[in-house]
């Protein structure tokens, strides 16, 4: 039996390394909205208004969420065009020295 569950911990242990790892975002709609109708409810009964109040929050945050991720690809693309030195990938750098004209 002992030799059972460590080779149980074991397998445990392997499969959960080979996970990638997890992308952390905000809540939407019914994480938030799910935590306001609960404050709702202990704030004077009020978890219908709670739950509006908390979806709303929470559409607002993934939005901003994904304008930000948005803008961060976007910001990646551009950077990956530009070459070393902030030049474009595809023009030479320009060069003040009369040796390499001829």
């Amino acid at each position: 039996m002992r030799t059972a569950n460590f080779a149980l911990g074991i397998f445990c242990a392997a499969a959960l390394l080979g996970l990638p790892p997890a992308e952390a975002k905000p809540g939407g709609c019914l994480k938030y909205g799910a935590a306001g109708a609960i404050a709702g409810h202990y704030a004077g009964h009020h978890a219908f208004k709670g739950a509006v109040a908390g979806c709303l929050a929470g559409m607002a945050r993934r939005h901003a969420y994904n304008n930000e991720v948005a803008r961060e690809k976007a910001e990646a693309a551009h950077r990956k065009m530009e070459g070393p030195g902030g030049a474009p990938a595809g023009n030479p750098p320009a060069s003040g020295s009369t040796q390499d004209q001829k």
